[in-house]
């Protein structure tokens, strides 16, 4: 048998090559520029020429592509008030509207187009069950990244602006 041919060699090679893919790095393919986790650090609904923030003066939240092609975005607003109980569910209708206006979690599938680009999502779960099925294409929801940032924005049905930035997490 000739040296690096044997079944190790070929399994280390095949694992060598399924790594490189999950970074970005296979073969021809250019990488997948949104791969990896994002850290929200700022958010803007803009509507009738005024901006203010979408969560809050210290917005907070996360996003995640996998290799394997899932998402998972929560973003919150970190001054939404505790509730008075320590229950989940025991809180009073006030305390859930806020903390429903002041937060959204959802997560589902993702594609990338020929350029490794942000091309779609298809939400599978979501705190706002309305999302749920929902699929958007780059029309519908624009994430570009530049360097180490990343810059989502779309429009709600009622014509609102929103427009979030997010940091590379390392």
């Amino acid at each position: 048998m000739r040296r690096g041919t044997g079944p190790i060699a070929g399994a280390l090679l095949a694992i060598a090559l399924l790594m490189a893919r999950a970074a970005g790095g296979a073969g021809d393919e250019p990488p997948n520029q949104v791969l990896g986790t994002w850290r929200m650090v700022s958010a803007t609904i803009e509507r009738a020429g005024e901006s203010v923030p979408a969560y809050g003066e210290r917005p907070s939240g996360m996003l995640v592509f996998t290799p394997d092609m899932h998402f998972v975005e929560v973003l919150t607003d970190a001054d939404v008030p505790r509730f008075a109980s320590d229950v989940r569910g025991g809180g009073t209708a006030e305390e859930n509207a806020a903390a429903m206006a002041g937060g959204i979690g959802f997560f589902g599938t993702y594609s990338v187009d020929s350029a490794g680009a942000f091309a779609g999502n298809r939400v599978v779960g979501s705190t706002f069950p309305n999302w749920i099925g929902s699929v958007r294409t780059k029309r519908d929801l624009q994430l570009r990244v530049e360097g180490e940032r990343m810059f989502e924005t779309f429009q709600r049905p009622d014509g609102t602006r929103v427009a979030i930035v997010f940091k590379r997490v390392r």
